[in-house]
C-alpha cells in the first residue's frame, strides 16, 4: 500500500437508530468527525480534534445520544455544515495528498457517500487505509476485531471515551504506531 509520511486518521460518529431501523425519509448523517494526524517517522500523533457536524438528512435521537454522547444542543452550539467541515479539514490538515485511515470501512464509505450526496469534492485523497484490515493482516488473525479488542491485543488501554470520534481516531492512531 502506498503511504505518505503523514496519515490522517478519522473516526466518524453518525446518526443511528436502535436495531439499525432508519425512519422513513431519514438517512445516516455524519454528526462528528474525530480527526488527528500521525507522523510515520516520529510516530507523533497531533492535531486531535472533534468537528461537530449538523445533520441535514436526519435527527439525533435518544439512542444516538446515549451511544455517542452527542446531543442536539451540542450540535446547535458547536456544529457546522458538512461542506464547511470538509473545507476546515483541507485547510487545517492539508489532506488532499495524504493517506487517510479509519478503523473499518464505514468511515471512508460514509465520507464518500455524503460528499457525493452534496456534490462536493472529497477532502481526502484516493488512498484510504482500513486499519482494522491492516491489523488483522499484520498479526495473521483469522477475522477482524473491533477497536477496543485490538488495543487489548496490544496490551494497551483505551484512552478517552469510546464512541467519541476524536478519542476513537486517536486510539486508532495509537494502533498504527505498533503495526506500521
Amino acid at each position: 500500500m502506498k503511504t505518505t509520511n503523514e496519515i490522517i486518521i478519522i473516526d466518524l460518529e453518525a446518526t443511528c437508530w436502535e436495531n439499525d431501523r432508519i425512519p422513513s425519509g431519514q438517512k445516516v448523517d455524519i454528526i462528528e468527525i474525530g480527526i488527528c494526524k500521525f507522523n510515520l517517522t516520529s510516530k507523533a500523533i497531533s492535531q486531535k480534534q472533534s468537528i461537530y457536524v449538523i445533520p441535514e438528512r436526519s435527527e439525533i435521537n435518544r439512542f444516538c445520544t446515549k451511544l455517542t454522547g452527542i446531543t442536539p444542543q451540542l450540535i446547535e452550539e458547536k456544529g457546522i455544515y458538512f461542506e464547511e467541515a470538509c473545507e476546515k479539514i483541507k485547510d487545517e490538515y492539508h489532506s488532499a495528498p495524504l493517506t487517510w485511515a479509519g478503523y473499518g470501512n464505514f468511515d471512508g464509505e460514509q465520507i464518500i457517500e455524503q460528499c457525493d450526496w452534496l456534490g462536493i469534492k472529497n477532502p481526502f485523497s484516493e488512498n484510504y487505509m482500513n486499519v482494522m484490515y491492516e491489523f488483522k493482516r499484520h498479526f495473521g488473525l483469522h477475522k477482524q476485531i473491533g477497536l477496543k479488542r485490538a488495543l487489548d491485543y496490544l496490551n494497551m488501554d483505551f484512552e478517552g471515551t469510546h464512541h467519541s470520534g476524536a478519542d476513537d481516531a486517536y486510539n486508532t492512531a495509537r494502533i498504527l504506531t505498533k503495526i506500521l
